[in-house]
């Protein structure tokens, strides 16, 4: 479904997968992928794919331009220009790692921080959580766990 309204996600990969092709064609510089790679990885990101799945999309560009083009390249010798097309694939792989674990890094900090938040507000409800005034702290309080003495 390449729908924008009915499917955005689809819709996002597929326009960015043709914009990442048409850039390498016009042999951009890497500063116009950036926002390209970065709409498609970060749904990769957040829908959990590995990062080999969710790069994957860039290992095949480099399969099907030697499956549609190889005879071509062979006739006229532009194996030195294919090689550098790869290369620039390469860079876009490497970019592309890069933004993923950036947003991976991102999910796991909010996780982190609700799980936090979370913890917080259950130790509070029992009454294991009182707040001490700290002199050091920007807040002007520290929490500190307490211990509930049964006896």
């Amino acid at each position: 479904q390449q729908d924008r309204f009915l499917n955005p996600v689809g819709h996002t990969i597929s326009e960015g997968v043709q914009d990442v092709f048409t850039e390498l064609l016009q042999d951009s510089e890497p500063e116009k992928f950036f926002p390209i790679l970065n709409d498609i990885i970060k749904i990769k990101a957040v829908q959990d794919f590995s990062p080999s799945k969710a790069l994957s999309f860039l290992f095949l560009l480099k399969y099907v331009i030697r499956e549609e083009a190889g005879r071509e390249i062979q006739e006229k010798n532009l194996a030195e220009e294919l090689s550098a097309f790869e290369a620039r694939i390469d860079q876009l792989i490497l970019l592309s790692f890069d933004i993923y674990m950036k947003c991976r890094e991102k999910i796991y900090e909010i996780k982190n921080d609700d799980v936090r938040r979370m913890t917080f507000r259950l130790l509070q409800k029992a009454n294991l959580i009182c707040g001490v005034p700290d002199e050091g702290s920007s807040s002007g309080e520290q929490t500190v766990l307490t211990q509930k003495i049964k006896g």
